[in-house]
């Protein structure tokens, strides 16, 4: 609970954090930085630290260093059949864009909208959902355009690593700790161009190390993405989907005793999309189930009054990809409940994470351990069938799977894919020496992405080294 008492000379802030300590933080009308806030929450003395110890280095207002815009405030023309990505806050995941969701605009809107159409070197931060992340864009991705969940930073000067700086700052505390205080709303928090064009921004002299540590973790990235994409398509060839799109069919019909046998009326279920996949894959490959090469063991929900601010992550499907897990928008547990769930709950190493509800369909193989519990709409599948598991994995994200999904998947607002249906999907089982391949390639996209994880981490850690140290220390962190 926070409550706040003015007086005559000074504002006063209370902080009640459950059943931790009450903490009283004490603000003078003059020391309010120009700010039009009386909230207590922006006052709360973990932001009034770290303010104080950011403005203890040469500052600049980051409207002085760069544009600020936001995207696209009309309602977005979707065009699957374009090359044009577009932009929004789901994009932007842990300091690097996530295009696996393949959201694309139309050129004709892209073409309406060249003040939001995005450069090399823009940064862009999300302003909704999970406010304060940042990613630099790079020339692979482009072109691309983006929604108004999003602001674009385009720095003033041409000056190729600042752009790199200036993100691996907004997603360190210093950077986030300023979203997160001038986010405004009720229901829906939304950080506005106003605000951010007063960030304040550090001016140091480690910022072109820092910033070539963040454009070596993009090219790192972008690596990982084409080697998962050779291994993508190497599957697709062996399957002869490499290049099949389903024919467009407007109508079809079923008997009533189809309808009666699968227990489904929906159209989506009958349709002849999924017989076309299969139709085409050759005759010499030959098909598992699911259920036969892996046991699955459910998630658990422990109901949102049980989040804690910190503790052990609590996973759910919005932090799984095919990527792994993103911890940017994680909700917590406390160490209790943690100890309670852990023998049934808790994610073993070489376990696949596969999602159920949702978004289902997400798959990740568990090459190392982590820590925390997964919610009720993700399965844990166990292999106990010899089948390279990174091969496994890739053929659970892939096409020939989603299709599958899209049948049995059932639900009107949330999907939700039944454990039955799930143990039913079809596995296609390659030459040893294929699915070797793959899962070779799979293997080294994780392993390259992993590097980028750890030098992105490294660059943010420098920023706040030379924030509370010095830049010497800073420096010093950098060349280990």
């Amino acid at each position: 609970m926070l409550l706040l008492r003015l007086r005559k000379s000074r504002v006063l802030t209370f902080w009640d954090k459950g059943d931790l300590m009450a903490v009283f933080n004490t603000i003078t009308y003059a020391s309010l930085q120009g700010a039009k806030r009386i909230e207590a929450e922006y006052y709360h003395p973990s932001y009034m630290s770290l303010m104080s110890k950011l403005c203890n280095k040469h500052v600049i207002r980051l409207g002085r260093l760069a544009f600020v815009t936001d995207g696209i405030h009309a309602s977005i023309d979707y065009d699957e059949n374009s090359n044009i990505y577009c932009l929004s806050a789901q994009s932007v995941r842990d300091g690097f864009f996530d295009l696996s969701a393949q959201t694309m605009i139309s050129s004709g809107q892209h073409q309406l909208n060249l003040r939001t159409s995005i450069r090399e070197g823009d940064v862009i931060i999300s302003s909704m959902g999970t406010i304060g992340l940042a990613a630099v864009a790079y020339s692979e991705m482009l072109p691309a355009n983006a929604v108004r969940q999003v602001l674009i930073v385009r720095p003033k000067e041409n000056r190729s690593l600042f752009s790199y700086y200036l993100a691996a700052f907004l997603n360190s505390k210093y950077g986030l700790f300023q979203s997160l205080r001038e986010a405004t709303g009720n229901v829906q928090q939304h950080l506005f161009i106003d605000k951010v064009v007063r960030f304040l921004i550090p001016h140091l002299s480690i910022q072109q190390k820092v910033g070539e540590l963040y454009k070596l973790a993009e090219q790192k990235l972008v690596f990982s993405l084409e080697v998962i994409n050779i291994a993508e398509q190497l599957l697709l060839a062996e399957l002869g989907l490499q290049d099949w799109k389903p024919a467009r069919v407007l109508t079809y019909v079923r008997n009533y005793s189809q309808a009666a046998k699968a227990r489904r009326i929906d159209a989506e279920y009958f349709h002849p999309k999924l017989q076309e996949m299969f139709s085409r894959i050759p005759a010499q490959i030959r098909f598992d189930r699911l259920g036969r090469l892996t046991n699955y063991t459910k998630g658990v929900e422990v109901g949102s009054e049980s989040y804690t601010n910190s503790g052990i992550p609590f996973w759910r499907v919005s932090n799984l990809s095919k990527h792994g897990l993103d911890d940017s928008n994680a909700n917590f547990i406390s160490q209790d409940l943690y100890e309670s769930l852990r023998q049934n709950y808790e994610p073993q190493q070489f376990e696949i994470l596969l999602s159920k509800d949702a978004t289902p369909g997400l798959a990740y193989y568990l090459e190392h351990p982590i820590q925390g519990i997964v919610s009720s709409g993700i399965l844990r599948l166990a292999i106990i069938d010899a089948i390279p598991p990174h091969y496994l994995e890739l053929v659970l994200n892939s096409l020939l799977v989603q299709m599958q999904i899209e049948q049995d998947a059932g639900g009107s607002i949330i999907k939700h894919w039944k454990p039955s249906e799930v143990r039913k999907t079809l596995v296609p089982r390659l030459p040893d020496d294929k699915e070797k391949e793959i899962s070779d390639l799979v293997q080294k996209s994780h392993a390259a992405r992993r590097e980028a994880k750890a030098l992105l981490e490294k660059a943010k850690r420098a920023v706040e080294i030379a924030i509370e140290e010095n830049e010497e220390r800073a420096m010093e962190s950098i060349e280990k």
